[in-house]
């Protein structure tokens, strides 16, 4: 089995840009069976193989000293600790693991790969701790590299293109994009640097790497999104793209100054990943022909509602894709656009050149559009060119952020429209929120704790006495979390004479809530089915909706 570090010193696939690792370690292609024989004079065993892990063994040693020390503790053999070092021969390593675990060692060598795999297994695939154990910096580091004022911008370049910092930033990318992270989160803090990946909605931290690389691995995201390296301390965006398995693979880069140096967080935007049907993201059958019947209108107003990550773009690219048809021009206007949708026009917005939301949506109807995405109203000079483009025989979709369906009549309005107006143009509401989705492969029938029950309406108890409750148990499939991709709860209304009358006569959003009917499913109502069939949990439930019951 091969290690995700051995792409340190061989090439990365293709549009990564790794470059080959330095001539020192191409010098060291014959040492492998050196240190074998020099072992085996020894009588140390040298493994070809990567051996199971105890957990156990593993955890007497920190990630930070087992990388430094090249040690990765691998079993009990009574009471001694049975290690694996990188250079066998290392005896001041040896005796600090015994010093620190009070166990006796008894020490392996074995090949670079067979010890990177095990570090792999022990402490995470990670560029972090590759870079502190490949750079051999760590010594030299000088204590000024701590303060960011102390670079020169020129120093920042040498150090961003060094072999082993560009495989390192390289490889940070390749494992988010295999765990499937939507996020990469780089955090600069006094003693630490923190890299966080945002798996299925949660950010997981991983081993973080030292200290004196941050102003190198931050510089190195900058130049490969194309930023201005020597400007630190404003905040700047960017992009990367790269291919990746055959696939295209775009990342937006967003930095902002921390006192502790800038912040960095990469979105990975995998096309790969993008589902684009209603159902596939979780919509039930009656929301689905609902949201049919609302797209395939000609003309009118589609909002999709919700907060910043909740998969609102992500729903109307599955809207648009089923809609689409050679006989109609169908247009975007996005911030910026996230996927390529083939057969659709689409525009990147670009303030620095005067293109805003509103003044691309004005250009856009002179394009005979049947419909048009906006991908936010966001001020009133567009909800004005909306409305009047939904009152003239367009389709018009876009997103707002609001808590709720009904919510978003009281924000148009706020942003100027005048509720007849609204109540003319407006034809559907979708709110939305994402929860993690169970592991289908290891999901198991659970009881709900006693403070889970708590929280939970009567009727929502008989759901779950009737139904019962599930999780996952974790399994490869989901790496161990019990979770494997997202779903989404929704509540969609349609709007009909009474509700027409309603916004027309500007009521509130809890006047509009009561002619909704007993039937009305709203987001929380829809996760609580969707946990009871065992696609999702009532914890994540109560996570993704509380705020809105709660409020």
């Amino acid at each position: 089995m091969h290690s995700h570090y051995d792409k340190l010193s061989s090439p990365l696939p293709d549009g990564i840009g790794a470059v080959g690792a330095p001539a020192a370690d191409q010098v060291e292609l014959a040492a492998p069976e050196a240190l074998r024989r020099r072992c085996e004079a020894l009588g140390i065993p040298f493994l070809e193989k990567a051996p199971e892990l105890d957990p156990a063994a593993v955890a007497l040693l920190d990630p930070d000293r087992a990388v430094r020390l090249g040690v990765v503790p691998v079993r009990f053999e009574g009471h001694r600790l049975v290690i694996v070092l990188d250079d066998p021969f290392n005896l001041t390593a040896v005796d600090e693991v015994s010093a620190v675990t009070r166990r006796s060692v008894m020490r392996s060598g074995a090949t670079k790969d067979t010890f990177r795999e095990l570090l792999r297994r022990a402490y995470g695939t990670t560029a972090a701790r590759m870079a502190e154990s490949l750079g051999g910096e760590d010594d030299a580091a000088p204590e000024v590299e701590h303060n960011l004022d102390a670079i020169e911008a020129d120093d920042l370049h040498r150090m961003a293109e060094q072999p082993t910092l560009v495989n390192l930033v390289n490889l940070l990318l390749l494992e988010a994009i295999q765990t499937r992270a939507s996020d990469v989160h780089v955090e600069p803090f006094e003693s630490e640097l923190k890299v966080k990946y945002r798996i299925d909605g949660v950010l997981v931290e991983q081993p973080q790497p030292p200290k004196h690389l941050q102003a190198a691995i931050i510089g190195r995201i900058k130049i490969m999104a194309h930023m201005n390296i020597a400007e630190r301390y404003v905040p700047q965006d960017g992009h990367i793209a790269l291919r990746f398995e055959g696939r295209k693979v775009d990342i937006r880069v967003s930095t902002v100054p921390t006192i502790y140096g800038e912040s960095v967080v990469m979105r990975i935007l995998d096309k790969s990943n993008l589902q684009l049907n209603l159902q596939s993201l979780g919509m039930n059958e009656a929301h689905r022909r609902t949201m049919d019947r609302l797209i395939e209108k000609p003309h009118g107003l589609v909002l999709v509602t919700g907060p910043t990550g909740s998969g609102k773009t992500t729903t109307l690219y599955a809207a648009l894709s089923k809609l689409y048809d050679p006989r109609k021009k169908i247009l975007t206007i996005e911030d910026p656009v996230e996927y390529e949708l083939n057969g659709i026009n689409q525009i990147p917005v670009n303030p620095k050149r005067g293109l805003t939301f509103a003044t691309g949506l004005r250009a856009i109807l002179r394009q005979d559009p049947d419909v048009v995405l906006v991908g936010e109203i966001r001020d009133a000079e567009t909800v004005d060119i909306a409305i009047r483009s939904a009152l003239t025989g367009h389709l018009i979709l876009s997103t707002l952020h609001t808590n709720d369906a009904l919510s978003s009549v009281g924000r148009l309005v706020d942003m100027g429209a005048e509720p007849y107006l609204v109540a003319s143009v407006l034809e559907g509401l979708l709110a939305q929120r994402l929860g993690r989705r169970v592991c289908q492969s290891c999901r198991v029938g659970t009881p709900l704790s006693e403070d889970l029950l708590a929280r939970l309406s009567g009727e929502e108890r008989e759901l779950f006495e009737q139904h019962g409750a599930f999780a996952g148990a974790g399994c490869d499939e989901c790496k161990g979390s019990g979770f494997r991709g997202r779903i989404g709860y929704f509540e969609l209304v349609r709007l009909n004479t009474a509700i027409r009358a309603g916004v027309s006569a500007n009521q509130n959003a809890g006047q509009l809530r009561a002619l909704l009917g007993d039937d009305f499913l709203n987001m929380r109502d829809d996760g609580m089915l969707k946990a009871a069939q065992g696609f999702t949990t009532v914890s994540e439930v109560l996570r993704a909706t509380q705020d809105i019951d709660d409020g």
